[in-house]
């Protein structure tokens, strides 16, 4: 533990130059005099570390004191410090880890890069999240990730889609983030399958090795899965004619995803869209719910449910609603 503290002092002097002891002291959460332990330390084995006095010192090492970084070019170096998923490491217990091997890599660039990585992170952020993500349970992840790492099978008690709970015993192969959602794919006597972590209820290694298939790729595998999921997803496709505000809103809320082309607009300003849903009681919700600044214009069955779904509402709205003492 206190050389890795002492490794980070060496780092962070290189970062950024001069550090009191109390700035030392609050960035590693230690107290100042063992900052000062540590310095002796430093300077006993060689490191050359020096202490200025007054307003403006600090703790310095000597000038040119630095290990340098070649081969890397300034668009690699902004690449490597601009992919920070913080998100997905913490959930790994990774996060400070990360932290520090970025300090490394900071301290071991020469100043110029140093300052382009600094001005390009004030100016760019990665959020891999979407505006609507709820927020998944990643309770099993180290257990998971435990028995990944000690090649264990798994005894999992699983909550599949449709509600129903099962127990299985996998060998667990890897882990998989899509978003911020955690898969673990596992195999099931020799076949991979697909695990939402966060429906695992409860996840416990055995004693038993894992075994892993011949030659699996787990990107390979995801990537053919994923196409798969998309290939077999239930498709009902429309075509509809949108006021030019809604077409506007739409694309603002995030519902142009389903929306596949649009075309140029018309006389009006509408403008038809060729639009995927999942079934029809979809797409019959989606015009309803836009009113009278939508029109189905493909297909027939789906322009006659809205008419029937439509006059129904209106019905319904028209009646007269009883007296209270009727």
């Amino acid at each position: 533990m206190r050389a890795d503290r002492l490794l980070s002092i060496m780092l962070l002097l290189q970062v950024h130059r001069r550090l009191t002891a109390r700035d030392l002291a609050r960035r590693l959460e230690v107290s100042e005099r063992t900052i000062h332990r540590d310095m002796d330390a430093l300077s006993g084995a060689g490191v050359p570390v020096y202490a200025e006095r007054g307003a403006g010192g600090g703790w310095s090492l000597t000038e040119g004191y630095r290990t340098q970084l070649p081969g890397l070019s300034e668009a690699e170096v902004q690449a490597l410090f601009l992919t920070g998923p913080a998100r997905l490491l913490a959930d790994l217990g990774l996060r400070q880890a990360s932290e520090a091997a970025l300090l490394k890599l900071l301290a071991a660039l020469p100043a110029m890069a140093r300052r382009d990585v600094v001005y390009a992170r004030q100016r760019i952020h990665v959020d891999p999240a979407g505006w609507y993500e709820a927020e998944e349970s990643v309770a099993a992840l180290p257990a998971l990730q435990e028995a990944i790492w000690q090649g264990r099978r798994l005894c999992l008690t699983y909550r599949r889609g449709d509600g129903a709970t099962v127990e299985r015993l996998v060998d667990p192969l890897g882990l998989v983030a899509k978003g911020r959602v955690w898969y673990l794919v596992a195999a099931v006597e020799g076949e991979p399958r697909s695990y939402r972590v966060s429906r695992v209820q409860d996840a416990r290694p055995t004693d038993e090795p894992c075994t892993r298939p011949a030659g699996f790729d787990l990107a390979a595998y995801w990537e053919r899965s994923a196409a798969d999921f998309k290939a077999n997803l239930p498709r009902y496709p429309a075509t509809l004619r949108v006021a030019p505000d809604l077409l506007l809103w739409l694309r603002r809320t995030g519902r142009s995803s389903r929306i596949e082309h649009a075309g140029p607009p018309d006389a009006e300003g509408w403008v038809t869209l060729a639009m995927r849903f999942d079934v029809e009681e979809e797409a019959c919700q989606y015009v309803l719910g836009c009113g009278p600044r939508i029109k189905v214009l493909e297909p027939p069955a789906l322009r006659e449910r809205v008419i029937a779904l439509a006059e129904a509402v209106a019905a319904l709205h028209a009646r007269r609603a009883p007296a209270p003492d009727e």
